[in-house]
C-alpha cells in the first residue's frame, strides 16, 4: 500500500490526505520534516541515499527527511524515520518550518512545509542499506563550503533547507 501525505495550507492547517507520488506529480503542498543529527564536536551527520531511490539516488542530504503520517506529531515521525533509516533514536526539537519547492529532472516535485529538527547523537549508526548508501560526519562550515564547490553531489532539498537553516543551527 502507498504511503499516504498529509495535504497542508501553508499555516500547517491538514487539508486532507494523498498519495505521496501523486503529490509529488501534481506538486501539491504536504507536510514534510527534515532531522539534523550533531555530535558532541558539532559535527553534521549526512547520509547518502541509496544508489536504487525513485529520485535523488547517491545523493547527500541531511541525517534524515521523510513525511508525517496522518495523526503522528513532527517529533514522533522524525523519531520513527531516524531509526529506520539510521538505526537509532535522538531526542528532537523543532526549530522552525519553512515552505519550499523543488522540481526534479523526473517529473515529480517537492512542494513541502518542512518541519526542521535538530538532535544529538555521538555513536556509529547502523544504516538501513534498503534506504541509505552511506554516512558521514562533517561541520557545518565545511558542508557549506562543498556545497558551493560540489552542488551536484547534493539532494536539491538539501541545499534549499541548508541555505534556509544555516544561521538558525549554527545558533542552535
Amino acid at each position: 500500500m502507498e504511503e499516504l501525505v498529509v495535504l497542508v495550507d501553508e499555516n500547517d492547517k491538514q487539508l486532507g490526505l494523498m498519495p505521496k507520488m501523486e503529490a509529488h506529480e501534481k506538486a501539491i503542498l504536504h507536510r514534510a520534516f527534515s532531522v539534523f543529527i550533531f555530535n558532541d564536536k558539532g559535527e553534521l551527520m549526512l547520509q547518502q541515499r541509496a544508489a536504487h531511490k525513485y529520485h535523488s539516488p547517491l545523493l547527500w542530504t541531511n541525517t534524515c527527511c521523510s513525511h508525517q503520517r496522518d495523526g503522528e506529531s513532527n517529533v514522533e515521525a522524525g523519531r520513527r524515520r531516524l531509526q529506520e533509516e539510521m538505526g537509532f533514536t535522538a531526542d528532537l526539537k523543532e526549530i522552525f518550518s519553512f515552505v519550499y519547492k523543488a522540481p526534479f529532472d523526473n517529473g515529480l516535485t517537492e512542494h513541502e512545509l518542512d518541519h526542521v529538527m535538530i538532535g544529538s547523537y555521538n555513536d556509529k549508526p547502523e544504516i538501513n542499506k534498503d534506504e541509505v548508501e552511506d554516512y558521514k560526519w562533517m561541520q557545518l562550515d565545511d558542508v557549506k563550503a562543498d556545497i558551493k564547490k560540489n552542488p551536484d553531489v547534493y539532494t536539491e532539498w538539501f541545499k534549499i533547507i541548508f541555505k534556509e537553516s544555516y544561521q538558525k543551527l549554527t545558533n542552535a
